[in-house]
């Protein structure tokens, strides 16, 4: 019955052919509005000097400036046009398909009228079951009802599913939203020869200035092949999620929306979410003082970005960032916390890296021992020994479970690999991505209210 799923009462769409043009350019038309104004609230950037003040006599080489860049929380976002590429493979029968289904329908009801959807599958081969289009009641229910014809077949072509994605979103004709892709498979390519997983990634989004936008990448279950979606999500911009509990998809899905429904700042050479925050240490040289020079300004910081709402060009400064300069300082003032925190992010960031390398080297008890020296050394660090860090408390937690999963050969190659490569995907775009912590106490970085 059809009764309490009126959608199934549409026929079911055919998959589309292939276009014969490069690109399809059968998206519908986006609606007409007139952007909402953010009303002048934009990207803030602020500068943080590692000491206040350094002796006038002194000098002092890579002294650290933090450069902290944070988009404007709960303002006007722009469209999203969505491409989901879905994994259909054998492996995928059963209750996988089924909690993807599920997924895939709450992804859609979050998805607004001006938003745009296509969906495409593949096993095989790739198929695009729906064209780009908006998300009103009746795209909903078309695009809920192509999810819902799903049928798992033999065969994992990810490379194909990705060229059909790329299609659609390259040969779009309406080009003012937000663009991205999620791919999502629990295998690995069965095409693809030898190891090289650039060949993976279409050519049209490797080049960072020009791309349509990340592919977000979900590797479900404990049998995907975590590099290579660890390397097109990095080679895209894109975050690398590890669903190893296969109930959890909907909520990685969910955290990956919200992000994405909530663009504030473009073209900025990096893209924020609305609420979210960007931090980087510029290390500078800096001279003694001339013996009259009671200030020294070391960097002035600018940013053009293009508010992703209204589209319009902007501009954001940060007051330059200065110290001190007395003719004598018997002291060392302590040290700017928040480039203290910066500073643990970017060490434990480092050992993560060099933990899977020793682990993927066989020395599996080395790597173990790697995140455990760094989860002290984070502990004793300034802001770990505060206990109210949420960064490092959140980064404590993160290299206990890390470290818990590299030790054993037999659960590195389960779930370490994947848990440690989605972390260094975490760190390197200072984005949140889904992993399933092994303990109870799960604290995580880069959250923001809308994942």
């Amino acid at each position: 019955s059809h009764t309490n799923f009126p959608w199934l009462a549409v026929p079911p769409p055919a998959p589309a052919p292939a276009p014969t043009a490069a690109y399809y350019q059968d998206d519908e038309p986006v609606e007409d509005k007139k952007p909402l104004a953010n009303n002048g609230r934009g990207l803030v950037l602020k500068t943080h000097c590692e000491f206040p003040a350094i002796g006038r006599g002194a000098s002092r080489d890579k002294f650290a400036v933090l450069v902290h860049a944070r988009a404007p929380a709960d303002v006007a976002r722009a469209p999203l046009d969505l491409v989901t590429v879905l994994d259909v493979s054998g492996s995928m029968d059963g209750e996988k398909l089924a909690l993807l289904k599920r997924a895939m329908a709450f992804v859609i009801d979050q998805l607004g009228p001006a938003d745009r959807l296509s969906v495409v599958s593949f096993s095989d081969r790739a198929a695009r079951l729906t064209c780009l289009a908006r998300m009103s009641d009746a795209g909903k229910a078309s695009a809920k009802l192509a999810v819902e014809s799903l049928v798992a077949c033999a065969g994992t072509n990810i490379r194909e599913g990705l060229h059909v994605g790329a299609q659609v979103l390259v040969g779009r004709r309406h080009k003012n939203s937000v663009a991205s892709m999620i791919l999502l498979s629990d295998g690995q390519d069965s095409y693809l020869g030898g190891k090289n997983y650039m060949d993976l990634v279409p050519p049209s989004f490797k080049d960072a200035g020009s791309r349509p936008g990340p592919i977000h990448t979900f590797g479900f279950g404990t049998d995907h092949d975590a590099l290579g979606m660890h390397t097109i999500a990095q080679a895209t911009g894109g975050t690398f999620s590890f669903v190893g509990n296969q109930a959890a998809i909907q909520d990685s899905f969910a955290q990956c929306i919200g992000g994405l429904l909530s663009v504030a700042v473009q073209e900025a050479r990096i893209t924020l979410y609305d609420g979210e925050e960007r931090r980087f240490l510029v290390l500078v040289y800096v001279p003694r003082a001339r013996p009259t020079e009671s200030v020294t300004r070391l960097v002035k910081v600018t940013c053009a970005y293009k508010d992703a709402a209204t589209g319009q060009a902007a501009n954001a400064a940060a007051p330059a960032a200065v110290i001190q300069r007395p003719l004598e300082l018997t002291d060392l003032p302590p040290p700017c916390m928040e480039v203290e925190r910066e500073r643990v992010r970017l060490a434990a960031t480092q050992d993560i890296a060099a933990a899977r390398d020793a682990a993927e080297g066989g020395q599996h008890a080395g790597a173990a021992r790697m995140l455990d020296s760094r989860l002290k050394a984070v502990e004793r660090s300034a802001p770990g020994m505060a206990g109210d860090d949420p960064t490092c408390e959140a980064i404590k937690e993160e290299l206990r479970d890390l470290s818990a999963r590299v030790g054993d050969r037999r659960e590195y190659q389960q779930t370490g690999r994947a848990a440690l490569l989605a972390g260094m995907s975490s760190h390197s775009q200072q984005r949140a991505s889904a992993v399933e912590l092994q303990s109870a106490s799960k604290p995580r970085a880069y959250l923001t209210p809308k994942m």
